[in-house]
């Protein structure tokens, strides 16, 4: 069968997109989106491409001209406003002005006779003067006028001049013919997130280590004293693991133990007893008017709160009596712990996501995220999502966006990279990463570039933890202070999104021998802390934080540039804003032991710097500034004194 309707145009190629549209791509408020198309037809008329977006729901596109290049390569740009999903396509048709422009110019030689051409051309414009509007159509009429009056009175070059002049071309610009044009569809999809999914500093905390005796069960009040100290630090985001009612059968003691004393608090992801579940309060950390205190506190130091999201259950929990089929059962009949082999977890039971009352679990799911957002909870970050199914976290993660589209959350999913990519592409707004055991130049500089300027850049946000409540990373345990401080400079300059878990800044790195665990872990017991303890690099972690907030160019997230060095043990690397009015450069001592040198090379057209110019390097952890110029400068770095640099720099 002949085809009677097919595009005229061809669009293809089109970038950004994910899994060919089956997947949104990512921004947050106030981010552009650049993108990119092959568009081209057969024979030679001149085309015209239009980049076209809006908030899904709206009736009216937003309308920007694409620019070609060579090749049949167009490009264009529109900047997302608004929070919630978003939808873009491209339109390209053929310009009949402009294609008549330029074939009417090509002929406009000596002698040719163009009565035809001018006529073909008066048929072109007038269709446009049908479209226009008021003034404009007036106008547009008064030059058809024009070019009949020159052509009847044999003034073809008259005629021709009109018809191709500034005056025309502005108005057929307005009011082109895209009767033949060609939309692609179905459109693209984006998630627009709020600006703090992309550039946050995350501090995470157990609010019942919070007290200031030992062994005394630290409040949700102990807690909102302790945010004051956390926003001085500079911190967006507290991070809460979870504050529900612990389970007491099989509780766990110190260090994991399977023998828990009658004062031990048990680890807090057993979740359940006889005070409720996951939308339950820990009767030790005070009552829901001490959580709704905290909660106003935060929003007063304009601190956000994360909570973790964990579907485990104790045997305790109720719904162990109430929905015994949510469970994954033995033969005989018992109900399965949780085991990630060697480690078990004999006070816990998983869902099982693929129970015969799988509407009724999810369902269930749902309503505990919805009950926290109520709570004030603006972030989650999920436990383990990559052992659930993709399609209940597309689900469920939709299901929340269309009531609190701001709602953020953070996928811990330490697993195979295609999953981790996968629950991004789900819906994911950040991910935890393997920045944790990334620890030499090669190592960094090959992982970055793969999550900032590889496809993963569109849809996968990397949050760079320095160490968690399960992780104390070896570079931690064997460097002392001087490796902190270089592995917050990292996260805090690497990512735009990044944190760190309680302790750190007093350099805790005391681990199980041959293990990445702490000894005597606050996952079991309650820890209390003398926060101006001696070798405390709370000072710095500010200074880092300021700087962060202070610079533009940190702000961004795909914007790495990793510069040239003489020495293995020295990573540097640049971040700039698109107009450049901001540019940091960060050089990183990867060595906690020894004094390390390294002669840098500065992108000076890169930076738009001349290269007989000098200009400022202002260290913002020192408040030290130097005077550069040149394609190269020197930076020593030493345990003792200074492990990084985060340099603005400065035009004198």
């Amino acid at each position: 069968m002949i085809p009677q309707d097919y595009p005229r145009v061809n669009i293809e190629a089109v970038q950004p997109q994910i899994e060919c549209g089956r997947y949104p791509i990512k921004r947050v408020v106030g981010e552009r989106v650049a993108v990119s198309a092959d568009i081209y037809k057969e024979g030679h008329d001149k085309l015209a491409a239009i980049l076209k977006a809006r908030r899904v729901g709206d009736e009216k596109w937003q309308e920007s001209p694409m620019t070609l290049a060579l090749n049949d390569d167009w490009s264009g740009e529109f900047t997302v406003t608004e929070i919630g999903p978003w939808e873009y396509t491209i339109e390209a048709y053929a310009d009949h002005y402009l294609s008549w422009v330029e074939e009417i110019s090509k002929k406009n030689v000596p002698g040719a006779k163009l009565e035809s051409e001018l006529l073909e051309g008066l048929a072109i414009i007038r269709k446009s003067a049908v479209a226009a509007k008021g003034e404009d159509r007036a106008r547009i009429n008064g030059i058809v006028s024009a070019i009949e009056s020159a052509m009847a009175a044999g003034e073809q070059q008259g005629a021709v001049d009109l018809g191709v002049g500034g005056v025309l071309r502005s108005l057929m610009a307005r009011y082109p013919d895209r009767s033949e044009g060609y939309q692609l569809a179905p459109a693209l999809k984006i998630m627009v997130n709020r600006p703090i999914s992309r550039f946050a500093a995350w501090y995470e905390f157990f609010p019942r280590s919070q007290g200031s005796a030992p062994y005394r069960h630290g409040t949700l009040k102990d807690s909102i004293l302790r945010l004051h100290d956390i926003k001085a630090m500079g911190f967006d985001v507290v991070y809460l693991p979870p504050i529900h009612p612990i389970g007491h059968s099989f509780r766990k003691g110190k260090n994991n133990s399977l023998e828990a004393g009658p004062n031990d608090v048990g680890s807090p992801w057993a979740i359940g007893n006889e005070h409720g579940g996951h939308t339950g309060l820990e009767p030790k950390l005070g009552t829901w008017d001490d959580w709704d205190l905290f909660v106003a506190t935060c929003r007063e130091l304009q601190i956000e709160i994360a909570l973790d999201y964990v579907m485990n259950c104790s045997p305790d929990h109720p719904y162990v009596s109430e929905h015994p089929e949510w469970f994954f059962h033995r033969p005989d009949g018992s109900i399965k712990y949780a085991e990630n082999p060697p480690k078990k977890y004999q006070d816990v039971y998983p869902l099982n996501f693929g129970t015969s009352d799988r509407e009724g679990l999810w369902q269930e799911m749902l309503r505990i995220f919805l009950f926290w957002i109520d709570k004030g909870v603006t972030t989650f970050r999920v436990d383990n999502p990559h052992t659930k199914p993709v399609a209940f976290w597309e689900w469920v993660i939709g299901q929340v966006h269309l009531q609190h589209p701001g709602v953020i959350f953070l996928a811990e999913a330490f697993t195979k990279p295609k999953m981790m990519r996968l629950l991004a592409k789900a819906g994911y707004a950040q991910s935890y990463t393997y920045f944790t055991w990334r620890n030499t130049k090669e190592e960094l500089t090959e992982y970055v570039s793969e999550l900032t300027s590889g496809p993963m850049k569109d849809y996968f946000t990397g949050n760079f933890f320095a160490n968690t409540p399960d992780i104390l990373p070896p570079i931690l345990q064997v460097g002392g202070r001087p490796a902190f401080i270089m592995r917050a400079v990292l996260a805090a300059t690497l990512s735009s999104v990044y944190g760190i878990y309680s302790g750190y800044e007093l350099c805790e790195n005391a681990a199980i021998p041959g293990k990445e665990e702490y000894l005597d872990s606050e996952k079991y017991e309650i820890k209390v802390r003398n926060w101006r303890s001696p070798g405390n690099i709370v000072d710095i972690i500010t200074r880092i934080n300021q700087a962060r907030r202070e610079s533009p160019a940190l702000h961004g997230y795909n914007n790495v540039l990793f510069l040239a060095t003489d020495n293995p043990n020295i990573i540097v690397y640049a971040k700039m804003t698109d107009d450049r009015s901001d540019i940091v450069v960060c050089a990183v001592n990867l060595d906690p032991f020894h004094q390390q040198a390294a002669t840098v090379q500065i992108p000076l057209g890169t930076f738009g710097i001349a290269w007989d110019e000098q200009y400022q390097a202002h260290d913002l952890l020192t408040d030290r500034s130097y005077r550069w110029s040149g394609p190269t400068a020197y930076v020593e770095l030493s345990p003792h004194t200074t492990m990084a640099h985060i340099i603005k720099i400065r035009r004198w």
